[in-house]
């Protein structure tokens, strides 16, 4: 299976690269939105590499990698009343939303901030800079990675 390339986003309040790299690994929770659930349910392997987004950050950036090192399964705060990410809706025997797990690759010695990005040709068509595009989790092309690490590297 080869390797997919990935864009996770989370606001460095609540949880940032420095978190995944104290922490080393962390489950990816809290995700309630279908289409982001469904790429972590159906395409997210182990393996897979995946680009490190602050947003609501100053500036919003690509701030490192991390990889997927435990496929989907139920995301366990739904179940729980008192987390904030609680579903009533989602059941133990059927659940609704799912989570992934994610080690700590490596922090940009500098982020690529989503100025540079939009300002990069090579990256017109990313996800990450359409129009209306909100998603938390979303897919990226091997070209559109490497072009960001890539930028990293030359800061």
């Amino acid at each position: 299976m080869p390797t997919k390339y990935w864009l996770v986003k989370s606001e460095p309040d609540v949880y940032s690269i420095d978190d995944l790299k104290k922490d080393k690994k962390t489950y990816w929770d809290g995700v309630r939105n279908y289409q982001a659930r469904n790429f972590m349910r159906d395409e997210m392997k182990k393996g897979d590499q995946v680009l490190f987004y602050h947003s609501n950050a100053d500036p919003n950036a690509v701030v490192g990698v991390c990889e997927v090192v435990k496929e989907g399964y139920p995301d366990f705060t739904a179940f729980d009343p008192d987390d904030k990410h609680y579903d009533p809706k989602s059941k133990k025997d059927e659940p609704t939303w799912i989570m992934v797990d994610l080690k700590f690759v490596k922090t940009f010695n500098a982020p690529v901030t989503l100025t540079e990005i939009k300002e990069n040709k090579k990256l017109q068509n990313m996800k990450l800079v359409q129009r209306g595009n909100r998603l938390s989790v979303m897919p990226v092309t091997k070209n559109e990675f490497n072009e960001i690490v890539k930028m990293a590297e030359r800061k």
